[in-house]
């Protein structure tokens, strides 16, 4: 016997009732987040219910179990967006980003925290910082590493006034594009872009725009914002920054690492439970002696404590004075590592927890 070939109705038939059972769970989980909201007791904000270490440990579940076709960032995002809309339910999360619209950190937002979320965009990252600790943003997100260009030096110095915490991070994959309203290559006389960006593009731009004057302005997205309103000034921006302010794209990829890549610290003003896979940022300023570096080093070796990354920067509490901000793996509620942090303590002018946080997931 053949034999029997299914047909494409057949198909969509199948598929249809594939997206009723899906509309049902979903709905269904909807119910029971509005549970977990009447459990926790009346009157809280979205930030009440929202746990950044349970969100991960879900989405670690959901990379565990996926077995394709789509891919683990594909799955990852899609349930991120689900979980986001059930938390919004009542009252969405507010996050503080660099804008304007259309900016990388606002990627960076939609990424970590879903489109569910409501996003506000500030000025500058020091507004970030700012509207985060007077309680009219939940979150912020900033940027602070770049594959190609190193840390954000700006987002360092700011964790030295402020009492933000870092509750997350996220590393977005960073595709830079040349927009305009001509058109044309030939036809740019100048080109506005974030200072990182025209770093990270410096090779192409030599390359294809040798005799192009290149200016930075304070995001990506407001270079898109000038370009509209000239036909001789170009953009480096995302695609969404294109579309956004109706551009017209000239090239694509122009970054000059394959690899560009920009990690995100998610701000707030609390630190969270442990989630399984951890770090902890601390920031320690050093006395003025010989050793004092090894002094804050050597107990991570001593009790087997990973260290990620050190950055120095001047403390800003006297000339010559320098803090250490330094990645650690683990949760600071980690017996080995409480054991080191209470022995760099006693030899340390100050140490503080910036914050333990689940390492980015895809």
């Amino acid at each position: 016997m053949s034999e029997t070939k299914t047909s494409l109705s057949d198909v969509r038939q199948r598929i249809d009732s594939i997206d009723r059972q899906i509309q049902e769970l979903i709905s269904e989980r909807a119910n029971w987040a509005r549970e977990v909201a009447k459990v926790k007791g009346e009157g809280l904000s979205a930030i009440d219910y929202y746990r950044p270490e349970r969100e991960a440990h879900v989405l670690r579940m959901v990379v565990d179990r996926n077995q394709g076709p789509l891919s683990d960032t594909e799955m990852v995002r899609l349930f991120r967006e689900i979980m986001s809309s059930c938390l919004a339910q009542e009252d969405p999360l507010k996050i503080g980003y660099l804008g304007p619209e259309g900016t990388f950190s606002e990627q960076a937002v939609r990424k970590h925290f879903g489109h569910a979320a409501y996003g506000l965009p500030l000025g500058s990252i020091e507004e970030v910082f700012q509207e985060v600790a007077a309680g009219h943003a939940d979150f912020g997100i900033v940027p602070v590493e770049n594959s190609g260009q190193g840390m954000i030096q700006m987002t360092l110095d700011m964790f030295l006034t402020s009492d933000a915490r870092i509750c997350g991070e996220v590393e977005l994959r960073v595709h830079q594009c040349l927009h305009s309203m001509a058109g044309r290559l030939e036809d740019i006389r100048r080109i506005y872009a974030h200072a990182q960006s025209l770093q990270q593009c410096k090779t192409w731009l030599r390359m294809n725009l040798p005799d192009v004057a290149c200016e930075a302005v304070s995001s990506n997205a407001e270079a898109a914002r000038v370009a509209r309103h000239a036909d001789d000034v170009g953009a480096i921006a995302g695609e969404t920054a294109g579309k956004v302010y109706g551009l017209k794209t000239l090239a694509t990829g122009i970054e000059d690492r394959a690899d560009n890549t920009t990690r995100f610290l998610v701000i707030g003003r609390s630190l969270f439970p442990p989630s399984g896979n951890d770090r902890t940022s601390l920031l320690v300023t050093v006395n003025d002696k010989p050793g004092a570096l090894y002094d804050v080093l050597s107990p991570f070796a001593k009790h087997c404590v990973s260290l990620n990354r050190i950055e120095s920067r001047p403390a800003h509490s006297g000339k010559w004075q320098y803090a250490f901000f330094i990645d650690i793996s683990g949760h600071i509620q980690d017996e080995t590592l409480q054991a080191a942090v209470k022995e760099i303590e006693q030899s340390v002018a100050q140490l503080r927890v910036l914050g333990s946080y689940p390492v980015a997931l895809p």
